[in-house]
């Protein structure tokens, strides 16, 4: 059985779709296979939400 793939769709894809995307990736891997984008990306992700995801789940956003 292929994986589906799931898009996680924000404005700037700098926080909230690479959260989704990291979260996808670290609990479902197995089940489907994450991706972000945004319609008005931006240069780097959001460092905030880098920081916590590394402090909450031990994902390396970087």
């Amino acid at each position: 059985m292929d994986k589906k793939r799931v898009a996680f769709i924000c404005v700037h894809n700098s926080c909230r779709s690479q959260i989704a995307e990291a979260l996808g990736k670290h609990f479902a891997s197995d089940v489907f296979e994450s991706y972000s984008v945004g319609s008005e990306t931006k240069p780097q992700i959001n460092q905030d939400a880098v920081r916590l995801m590394k402090e909450l789940y031990g994902i390396d956003m970087e």
